[in-house]
């Protein structure tokens, strides 16, 4: 039997790799934290070499950007010490099914999903928690070992992942929702073929600052189409101004030029509406 790899890849020297592949003269070695030596972008040669476009210091600029980004871009790039085990005796014909269920976090279940199903995947869906001011979304801390992952942790989901309430008295409504996603989104767009989609579902509460991730994360150029699903039939009596019936599935190509064609077609038993 292969010996299992208990760690995902760096994102981070995945980056690198292909910087060397443009650049080969921006790469150098530094030392790290333990006194070992690792590869590196020299970054003043290489704004020497996109002078003409870079934007440096306090200049102006278009972008999107929140309190800790930089923290959940690198989220997403960091390996994780980390592997799928099969579960036989919890599994339904376990050696001649063609389905694959996995429990766990889902960012680090991406991950490992990147080792055998890089660019492999046609199309994904995500339905993400929805930032009401109340919903828990995950925090994720790779610094904390395992002692004070438990020891700091006031609420679990069954999965064992840490939560943490989104509520108005944090104040961050947005950011934590933004760093929750971000990491994930980036990773799942690595799973996508090259004529893969993704189908990503929504309320009103973050569909526009969803739709500036994902353009910043897929390419504006890569955006195909907002759907409006009427999610009730009736409003609620209820409704403090108007009554929301609607919610969102964004749609996002990996490469919308290779992208076939998508059709919307009614089921025949039903009013419901399914995509081809």
């Amino acid at each position: 039997m292969d010996k299992l790899k208990m760690q995902t890849a760096d994102g981070v020297q995945d980056n690198i790799s292909r910087i060397a592949e443009l650049f080969p003269e921006c790469i150098t070695e530094v030392k790290t934290q333990r006194g070992g030596i690792k590869r590196s972008v020299d970054f003043d040669k290489l704004r020497q070499l996109l002078s003409s476009d870079i934007v440096e210091g306090n200049e102006e600029r278009y972008q999107f950007t929140w309190p800790d980004k930089r923290k959940a871009i690198l989220a997403a790039n960091a390996p994780i010490n980390a592997t799928l085990r099969p579960c036989p005796e919890e599994s339904v014909n376990f050696d001649t099914t063609q389905n694959l269920y996995i429990e766990g976090d889902n960012l680090d279940v991406l991950k490992c999903l990147k080792e055998t199903y890089l660019h492999k995947v046609k199309m994904i869906y995500i339905d993400p928690p929805y930032n009401t001011g109340n919903d828990f979304v995950y925090e994720d801390d790779f610094a904390e070992s395992a002692a004070e992952y438990l020891a700091n942790s006031g609420q679990f989901d069954e999965q064992g992942n840490r939560l943490v309430t989104n509520t108005e008295s944090n104040g961050r409504f947005h950011t934590d929702w933004l760093n929750m996603i971000y990491p994930r989104l980036k990773v799942a767009r690595d799973l996508l073929t090259e004529d893969g989609v993704i189908f990503i579902s929504i309320d009103d509460h973050e569909v526009e600052n969803l739709r500036k991730v994902c353009d910043e994360l897929f390419g504006e150029n890569n955006f195909i189409d907002c759907l409006h699903w009427k999610k009730k039939k009736q409003p609620s009596f209820l409704a403090k101004h108007t009554a929301k019936v609607m919610e969102y599935v964004l749609v996002y190509a990996r490469n919308s030029q290779k992208l076939e064609k998508l059709s919307i077609d009614k089921v025949s038993d039903s009013n419901k509406k399914v995509i081809n």
